[in-house]
């Protein structure tokens, strides 16, 4: 890999091939999140999520976005951040075609604050540290699954996700949304330190995807290929609440006060 020094923060650690240059990148410095880059997702399949709160972020004054697993209302509850919007983040209101009684089945949308095609996604981080509630670091087309065409409707990847401190899950790539049309790839995943920063990387290019473990590469996947603009997404979620029960464990509310923290997110493009 190759070192990118940015001055007073941690370096990048960048795929060999080619040259790099920095097309977007949040450092979290100072103490308010910047929301011209993100904004806290709430809703699931169109519905507001119990469990996804936009009071569990905060920055630390160093550099750091702070996920806090919080207490409210009696339950634990997180927060997920994310650059751009699909379709299905916003409940549905009743509505009309002209005269006649017909719902539009999809909810209002919003303009994306950054998507992407292509180009090299890190993520430097350090895990949560207690089970009860998991973290991630993935992308996500505005339109997944609105085609079973994934260079034009776009995919889900997966670049970290964390379900237990120190065990990093298999890489995912999903497509054709999340029902009947659904596929899903999944290379890699290994066990690391629960402690400490690691760095996380995609390198999305129109042949495949390759995943990055702390600069070593740790799966690649050259099917099911996005070849549309994505968003990214930093996010953390309680267990259970996507259970038949939709209730977290003890284990969730043991865990009240937990933190993941996030030192920086940068996206690279190969220089022409």
């Amino acid at each position: 890999m190759k070192i990118y020094e940015i001055k007073d923060h941690a370096p990048s650690l960048l795929p060999d091939e080619g040259e790099w240059e920095l097309a977007w990148a949040d450092e979290f410095d100072g103490k308010t999140l910047d929301e011209s880059k993100w904004d806290f997702r709430l809703c699931m399949m169109q519905k507001r999520h119990p469990a996804w709160t936009d009071k569990g972020v905060h920055l630390d004054g160093k550099s750091n976005c702070v996920f806090t697993l919080i207490e409210e209302e009696g339950y634990p509850v997180s927060s997920q951040l994310q650059t751009g919007y699909n379709f299905m983040d916003q409940p549905l209101k009743k509505t009309t075609f002209g005269s006649d009684d017909l719902q539009w089945p999809i909810g209002k949308l919003h303009e994306d604050k950054f998507t992407h095609t292509y180009g090299y996604y890190e993520c430097r981080c350090r895990l949560q540290q207690k089970e009860g509630w998991w973290s991630a670091f993935w992308m996500q087309s505005p339109t997944v699954g609105c085609s079973k065409d994934p260079a034009f409707a776009g995919n889900e990847v997966d670049i970290m996700e964390c379900f237990h401190p120190g065990s990093i899950a298999a890489h995912n790539v999903f497509s054709g949304g999340y029902g009947e049309m659904m596929e899903r790839r999944k290379v890699g995943g290994l066990e690391i330190a629960q402690d400490g920063y690691h760095t996380f990387g995609l390198l999305w290019e129109p042949t495949g995807y390759t995943f990055y473990v702390d600069g070593a590469a740790d799966g690649h996947v050259d099917e099911m290929l996005s070849h549309r603009p994505e968003f990214l997404l930093i996010s953390t979620e309680v267990n259970g609440w996507r259970k038949k029960h939709h209730a977290p464990p003890k284990e969730s509310f043991d865990a009240i006060g937990d933190t993941f923290l996030v030192d920086h997110v940068r996206v690279f493009d190969r220089k022409k």
